[in-house]
């Protein structure tokens, strides 16, 4: 079923706007801390330094503003489940502007003027309004949804990185695992085989006999930060299974050609 057409799961948009808001806080809140050596360190995401992942960091967030401030399209462009998937062909664009930007100014300039910015327009901004994204355009509330994706996975990196612990906000952790798992059921759309992330998302993907009562034949189950990296691309299929990170069984719980979801 294409994207289009599989209904998308409901978010509240006050709660994804609190929930990114708390994220950014998170995130500026280590950043500013960090020193010129920090900042100097590799990162998993190619040769990416960390300077340039809080760079972009930063820019994930101020894009609400910048689109806040242009005219709002005419019509809807691109839904919230086909989003993951719409990101790969500009990938190349948002390195280069992510370098221009991580030259152009220190990480707590970039956070200061972002926090100020997204004070300004994202309170009183409708979650139903149009923004016309490097992707397509989309509702307001949806694209909120798709900034906890980019808050919590690149956490997640700058942790890596950094060896920092900065903590994940409950309900930005829940939005990422949940969008992702739901990106695997479009990508293997069936009802063989169940994925479950306690405590936030269970999905039905890949074709083949569906079940209707009691356990199903084909499980697999792992936490949400174990999801999130392996459906982003950052840890490998059987690296997580012989690290006990994910428990498949069945003869079709082996997810290793569907991932990663979003690269």
């Amino acid at each position: 079923m294409p994207p289009s057409q599989k209904r998308a799961r409901r978010y509240d948009f006050v709660i994804t706007r609190a929930a990114v808001l708390a994220q950014f806080e998170h995130v500026r809140s280590a950043v500013s801390a960090l020193t010129p050596d920090q900042l100097a360190l590799p990162t998993r995401l190619g040769d990416w330094t960390v300077r340039e992942l809080a760079a972009h960091l930063a820019m994930a967030v101020e894009s609400v503003s910048r689109f806040l401030d242009e005219e709002p399209p005419a019509v809807q462009e691109l839904t919230l489940l086909e989003w993951p998937f719409a990101t790969a062909p500009v990938a190349h664009q948002i390195s280069d502007d992510v370098r221009a930007i991580a030259a152009a100014s220190t990480p707590a300039e970039l956070f200061g003027r972002t926090a100020d910015r997204i004070a300004e327009r994202l309170p009183g901004a409708d979650g139903e309004r149009l923004l016309a994204t490097r992707v397509g355009a989309m509702p307001l509330g949806d694209y909120l949804v798709s900034r906890c994706v980019e808050l919590v996975v690149h956490t997640d990196d700058l942790n890596a990185a950094t060896g920092l612990d900065i903590p994940y906000d409950r309900k930005a952790l829940a939005a990422c695992t949940r969008l992702l798992a739901d990106a695997l059921a479009v990508k293997a759309p069936g009802a063989s085989t169940e994925v479950r992330i306690p405590p936030y998302a269970v999905v039905q993907c890949i074709e083949g006999p569906r079940h209707t009562r009691g356990t199903p034949p084909n499980v697999v189950e792992t936490d949400p930060l174990s999801w999130i990296r392996l459906a982003t691309g950052r840890t490998e299929w059987q690296a997580a299974v012989e690290g006990a990170d994910v428990a498949a069984s069945g003869e079709r719980a082996d997810l290793s050609a569907l991932l990663p979801v979003m690269s």
